[in-house]
C-alpha cells in the first residue's frame, strides 16, 4: 500500500504534436472549441476531485500558453525542458520532472482522452495506491479475433466453434493509453509503468473504449469538437 502523500498526479502536454498540432490548446488559441479545450477538460476534472488533492496535481508543459491555462488552476506547474517537449527521447528526458518532484509514485492522466470520467481516474488511483505492484496501466477489453502481418491468428480457436463468435473467443486487452501509474525512481533507469516482461508488471487496469477514446488524427478531434459543441 502507498501513502496518499506519496502519489504525485500529473498532466503531461505539448503544443508539437506531429499529427494534430496544438491539439491541447485549440480553443485557447482562438480557434473555436466549445468554449474550453483538451486541456481545459482535464484539468477541471481533476481539480474537482474529492480523491486527489490539488497539492499534488501537476501540469507538466513547456510552451507558454499551456502555462496560462494550467494558472488558471490551484496546481502546480512544472516546465518541461524544450528537449522533453519536442525531442522523441527516454522516458528520462520525456518525464524530465522524475528528479524534481518530491514523491515516490506517479498517476499520469493523459489530456487526449476528453471522455475519460473522473470517477475513473479516481477508480484507478484508489486501486494504484493500495496495489502492492510499482506499475499500473490502463486497457481496453477485446473480444475479438486478430492476426499478425504475417496472417496468423494471434488468438486461439475456441473449442466446438465454427464461426468467429466473439461471444466464445478469449477476452484480450489492448492498450488504453489514458492512465498510468509508476514507481519515479524507475524513470531515471528508463523504466515505465512496468517492465512488461512479467504478469502484473504492470498489473492491467480496464476502461471502457469509449472513455479510452484517444486523439491522434485530425478525424478524431473534430469528432470531440463536434460532441462537444452539441453537448453546449
Amino acid at each position: 500500500m502507498k501513502s496518499l502523500n506519496e502519489i504525485a498526479v500529473v498532466v503531461q502536454a505539448r503544443e508539437n504534436s506531429e499529427r494534430v498540432p496544438f491539439k491541447m490548446s485549440r480553443g485557447i488559441r482562438q480557434v473555436p472549441f466549445a468554449s474550453t479545450s483538451l486541456l481545459d477538460i482535464v484539468l477541471e476534472k481533476l481539480t474537482s476531485s474529492d480523491v486527489i488533492q490539488n497539492e499534488h496535481i501537476y501540469l507538466s508543459v513547456h510552451e507558454d500558453s499551456l502555462i496560462e491555462t494550467g494558472e488558471k488552476y490551484p496546481i502546480n506547474i512544472h516546465k518541461r525542458s524544450w528537449e522533453s517537449a519536442n525531442v522523441d527521447s527516454g522516458v528520462d528526458v520525456l518525464f524530465d520532472w522524475w528528479d524534481k518532484l518530491p514523491y515516490k509514485y506517479v498517476v499520469m492522466v493523459s489530456g487526449c482522452n476528453p471522455f475519460l470520467k473522473l470517477e475513473t481516474i479516481e477508480s484507478f488511483f484508489n486501486k494504484y495506491m493500495f496495489s502492492e505492484h510499482d506499475g499500473m496501466f490502463s486497457v481496453v477489453e477485446k473480444n475479438n479475433y486478430f492476426w499478425n502481418t504475417k496472417g496468423e491468428m494471434l488468438n486461439q480457436w475456441p473449442k466446438g466453434q465454427d464461426l468467429l463468435n466473439t461471444k466464445a473467443v478469449e477476452t484480450t486487452y489492448e492498450a488504453g493509453h489514458c492512465l498510468y501509474g509508476s514507481k519515479i525512481s524507475d524513470i531515471g533507469s528508463g523504466k515505465w509503468v512496468g517492465s512488461w516482461k512479467k504478469k502484473n508488471d504492470p498489473v492491467l487496469f480496464p476502461v471502457s473504449e469509449f472513455e479510452s477514446f484517444d486523439i491522434d488524427e485530425e478525424w478524431q478531434f473534430d469528432m470531440v469538437k463536434s460532441y462537444y459543441e452539441k453537448q453546449n
